[in-house]
């Protein structure tokens, strides 16, 4: 099967002052000029979302947030809910990202939560998982990764828009990725998690990969079995670099047409 489209989603984390909107302003005007079959999305810290909406216009770049609470609002000081996502101009969120879980001690069902008021409010979830490199080197990658899907996804995915981000925790900022092999093996335990826990349902969402995803490496990584793009952390920080990533995801779906 032809895959028609690859989903390259880039995440400033705290990272991207007003400086960095010259660097959104450069690739918003490369992909209008230039339009392609990859979908891009930059997911920056909230102060800038609504500047982004303004310089980026409709259709060329999605915009989503890093994070959101799950209820619609309250007395949660700090926190964003979906409904002000949206009403910033986000299309998509991050749920569940490993640093979430790890700074914040965020659980699958809180990830869960966050994703059923992602839904409400209607945006995309991207929802993380990953292991830690302990995990990863007692033989359990496949198993957390399959623990962390069966708790963290919802009912109300099916039938709706959404991701799933595999990111080894070992590999965020580190420069190191797994093998092609390793990543391969557990985007396939992945998209059987996902079956099992929504049915059919489980089948339809991409499997993006993120973990030190760079303009070298994106090819050979999203050529891989199951791997419907990227979750891309520094590199999306400068225009050219992210660039190069987007143009290795359009290479990649030319490679896959060209096979048939």
């Amino acid at each position: 099967m032809k895959q028609s489209v690859k989903m390259i989603v880039g995440n400033w984390k705290m990272n991207g002052e007003s400086a960095g909107l010259a660097e959104f302003e450069a690739l918003a005007a490369r992909l209008k000029s230039d339009p392609c079959r990859v979908d891009v999305a930059i997911c920056p810290p909230a102060t800038l979302i609504d500047r982004m909406r303004r310089i980026g216009g409709p259709a060329a770049i999605a915009l989503g947030g890093q994070d959101c609470h799950a209820e619609p609002r309250g007395a949660y000081t700090g926190s964003i809910s979906a409904e002000l996502l949206v009403e910033a101009g986000c299309d998509l969120v991050i749920v569940g990202h490993s640093e979430r879980r790890q700074m914040f001690e965020e659980t699958d069902a809180a990830v869960s939560a966050k994703t059923a008021g992602a839904l409400r409010a209607g945006l995309t979830p991207i929802i993380c998982v990953g292991e830690t490199l302990a995990q990863r080197e007692a033989g359990e990658a496949a198993s957390v990764v399959r623990g962390q899907i069966l708790g963290s996804l919802h009912d109300d995915l099916t039938g709706r828009d959404w991701a799933l981000a595999y990111e080894p925790v070992w590999a965020i900022g580190t420069g190191l990725t797994p093998t092609l092999e390793q990543i391969a093996e557990i985007h396939a335990a992945a998209r059987a998690a996902m079956v099992e826990r929504l049915g059919e349902g489980g089948r339809i969402a991409p499997i993006l990969y993120g973990g030190s995803v760079n303009a070298g490496n994106a090819r050979d990584i999203l050529a891989v079995a199951e791997v419907g793009g990227a979750l891309v952390g520094g590199a999306s920080l400068k225009a050219t670099d992210f660039l190069a990533i987007i143009h290795a995801a359009e290479l990649a779906l030319v490679a896959a047409d060209a096979q048939g």
